[in-house]
Order: structure tokens, then sequence, then C-alpha cells
């Protein structure tokens, strides 16, 4: 019997044997997919789960949306190409009038685009090399926190160091700024007044001739962080940091490859605080599940010659097909506001959790696109906020919920933060039963052996 007629074991060992060291979701998820649909995924022991890790928010519409699966098959039906590099096609141009029309008027009117080879990490770097030859200048602000990819110049911009420790030789002159977070304030303040102070570090270090750094080329940040711990950005400090880029010349590139599309409960993050960027990364849900990345950048920007950047991929047409089909439904449906009303529900529940467990140190996020922080607040700490995070604990809940059904991965420092990304399609019931199952893995895990309750 072939390995492939076997349970979820034996392909899980034939992967081990034959994949990278650098595998990650199969050490903590062992499971093999046979089939999947919707909000939910079947392994191939016949097991059922709930979906919240979405291809980390990729699948914008679930599991085979009929909608983006009749896409893809009336493309191949007619004989459509399949791949062009940058030759334009129907199908090309029927995306990118849809992708326009999903942006607000004022940042779409004056808009350019440009297709990357397929990974948000890809637009990232093109957004990089965009804004450095638009300006001539060299410098990079991040921020601290941050993620926007694994490739030389993203990884660069990375705040968990963990990661970047063992490649020499990444992209300097980047220099990462301190990001708001109530919980986890980098000024030990946090509310109104923590993002004020970060707002006026900011403005000070690009006034201040002595401040080490040369006249930047961009500034990049994700309006929501969300491999960071699915910490979102207040509206006013978004609009702070678009004054004050805007008055130094500095390009800003939002980075919406998770937040793009209605994750946050608008069709784009940045629309919360009301500001026109002058770069937008994409990428996960507008390519409709398949791969597809694009730059979009005002045209004032556009300083690239022919042919000075490229990637082969970029002409990939069943990705346009499904992107199309996606950002219609999306559009047609509402479903940035089914985001933000199913993120509301998902979000009262997961409080209710914390409430009753002094485990859990914070719940927060934007629309569907949320986080829980777990903590220990008897271990000794001289860190940002309250208590030490608190990682074992996590992957014993992350462990508990894969158990009883349902996937979530984690994120932010430690990794103690569970973070929820279910497909913008999820229903009221399935958010029940999500928050229940969470619920039941939480008190599992504060009650099993070793462990005090703090069940009240």
């Amino acid at each position: 019997m072939s390995y492939l007629d076997g349970g979820n074991d034996a392909i899980l060992a034939q992967q081990a044997e034959r994949e990278s060291n650098a595998r990650t979701y199969p050490r903590h998820l062992p499971f093999a997919i046979r089939e999947a649909q919707g909000v939910t995924v079947t392994d191939m022991d016949g097991d059922e789960y709930y979906d919240c890790l979405a291809g980390a928010g990729t699948l914008a519409l679930g599991h085979n949306h009929p909608v983006v699966t009749e896409a893809m098959e009336r493309a191949m039906d007619a004989d459509r190409p399949l791949h062009t590099l940058d030759i334009s096609t129907p199908a090309k141009e029927r995306f990118v009038d849809s992708l326009f029309e999903s942006l607000p008027d004022e940042f779409a009117d004056s808009a350019k685009v440009q297709f990357c080879s397929p990974a948000g990490t890809d637009a990232v770097e093109a957004a990089l090399k965009l804004v450095k030859t638009a300006t001539g200048n060299r410098s990079v602000l991040g921020f601290q926190g941050a993620y926007h990819g694994m490739t030389s110049g993203a990884l660069s911009l990375m705040g968990d160091t963990d990661a970047k420790e063992a490649v020499p030789g990444l992209v300097d002159d980047v220099h990462h700024l301190p990001y708001p977070h109530d919980y986890r304030c980098p000024f030990g303040i946090g509310g109104e007044a923590g993002h004020r102070t970060a707002s006026t570090y900011v403005e000070n270090l690009l006034a201040d001739p002595e401040s080490g750094v040369t006249d930047p080329a961009g500034m990049i940040l994700e309006p929501v962080q969300g491999e960071g711990g699915s910490v979102p950005a207040p509206d006013e400090w978004l609009r702070e940091m678009r004054r004050v880029t805007r008055e130094h010349d500095v390009p800003l590139v939002v980075d919406e490859v998770q937040t793009g599309l209605g994750r946050t409960g608008e069709l784009y993050a940045f629309e919360h605080a009301d500001i026109t960027p002058d770069v937008v990364t994409l990428s996960k849900a507008v390519g409709g599940g398949l791969p597809l990345a694009v730059v979009v950048y005002d045209e004032a920007l556009d300083a690239w010659d022919p042919g000075t950047h490229a990637g082969t991929f970029r002409g990939n047409q069943l990705a346009m097909a499904a992107g199309e089909a996606t950002v219609e439904y999306v559009l047609e449906h509402d479903l940035d506001d089914h985001a933000a009303e199913m993120g509301s529900r998902l979000r009262t529940r997961l409080a209710e959790t914390a409430a009753r467990f002094d485990r859990v140190g914070d719940v927060r996020g934007r629309g569907l696109m949320l986080g829980v922080e777990f903590v220990d607040p008897d271990a000794p700490w001289r860190g940002a906020g309250p208590h030490a995070p608190d990682g074992d604990f996590a992957e014993a809940v992350r462990a508990a919920c894969f158990d009883h059904g349902l996937v979530v991965e984690l994120g932010g420092r430690d990794g103690a933060t569970a973070r929820f990304l279910p497909p913008l399609v999820v229903s009221s019931e399935q958010v029940d039963d999500i928050a229940g199952i969470f619920d039941e893995a939480v008190e599992a895990v504060a009650n099993a052996p070793g462990e005090v309750s703090t069940d009240d």
C-alpha cells in the first residue's frame, strides 16, 4: 500500500523524510489535509477542523468557494493562457479593474500597479526598490514587532531577532522604530499617551540632524501587526505617521499583505484612519487563494525604467481570474462589514474567556484578525507589559485546540499569542463554535496537573 493510501501518520513520516528542516506547520499541526470546504478542513484520518489559519489569511472566501473554482474552470475550459509574464490579457485587465474598484478613489485615481513574483515578501522587496529608486535615498524606517516576509530585504525589516540571528549580510540602513502597543507599550505608558509619545519620537528623529539616520527612502508599516501578535495601530498614530512622512517627503509604504481586502472590517486597514498611503503592498487574499502579489503606488513614484523590476510568475493568469472573482464577491457581499460584525462577536467571546483566567493577558485585534496573548503572572518580569509572555502555555492551548478540532497559529513575543484568521465568510454559528472550543482548550490547559487553576 502506498503511503498516500495511509492516514496522517504515513504522510507525515514521508514528509519528514523528504522535506526541508525549515518546515513549520506540520510540527505542531500534525495532520495531512484530504479535503477542504469553506471554513473547515478534513484530514486523512477523517477528522474535521475549523480552520482559523486559512493560509495565513489568504483564503478570504474559505476553501474551494464556488465563485473562485468556477472562475478558474472557465479560464481553463476556454484555453486561456496560464502564464504571460507581463503581457496583458483580458483576465489581467479585469483583475486590475476589480482591484482599483476596491481601493479608495483618492488612492486609485493616481495609482500605478506593478505585478511581482507571487509572494507577499516579493511585493515588499519591490516596494523597497521602488522608493529607493524614486528618492535616491537608502535608509528605510521600519518598526519593532514587524513582519514583512523572509527574503533578504523583508527579513531585515523584521522585528523578530531570532529569525535574523543566523543570517549574515542582511540589508543595512534599516532603522526599527517603536510601534504603539497598549499592552506592551515600548515606553511603559500605553493608551493615548503611549501612541502620542511614539509619534513624537518619529517626528523628532526625522527633524534631528543628529539622529544618525540619513534621509529615508521610505517608511514601511503594518496597520495591524499580524505575526507580531495581532497588534492594531491606533488610528490617530497612523494619521500622525502620514502627516510626518508627508511633511518630510518620505514615501509611506503600508503593508496590507495580510490585512488587505476586508479582513480588519474595512476593505483596506489604512481606511480606518482615513489616510492615503504612497505605496500599498498586497498579496494573499487578492489572489483568491493562488499565488499573486502586487504593489500599488502613486504615479509620482513611477521612476523605474523598462525592465528594472520583473518576476517570472507575475503573469499568473489563473490567480488573476481567481483574484478578480474574490474581489468582486467581497465587494458585492460587503464582506468587510461582515468581518467587522463577526470579529466583534468573536472578540466578545474571547474576552469572556479572558475574564475567567489570569493566564490571558490581553485580547486584541481588528475585524477577523484577532489575538489572545497568554502570560505567566507569577514569573519575574522587567520587560514591556505587566506580565511575562508565556509561549509554553500558548503552545499547550494550540495543541488542545487542535485535539478538539480547531486550527489556530501563534505569534507575538515569545510566540505567546493565539491568532485567529478565519475566512471572511465565517458564520455566527461557526464563530460561536470556534470560541467554545478555544474556551474549553484554555480551561483544560489551565486546570492540567502542574497548573494552578485560575477559573473563577
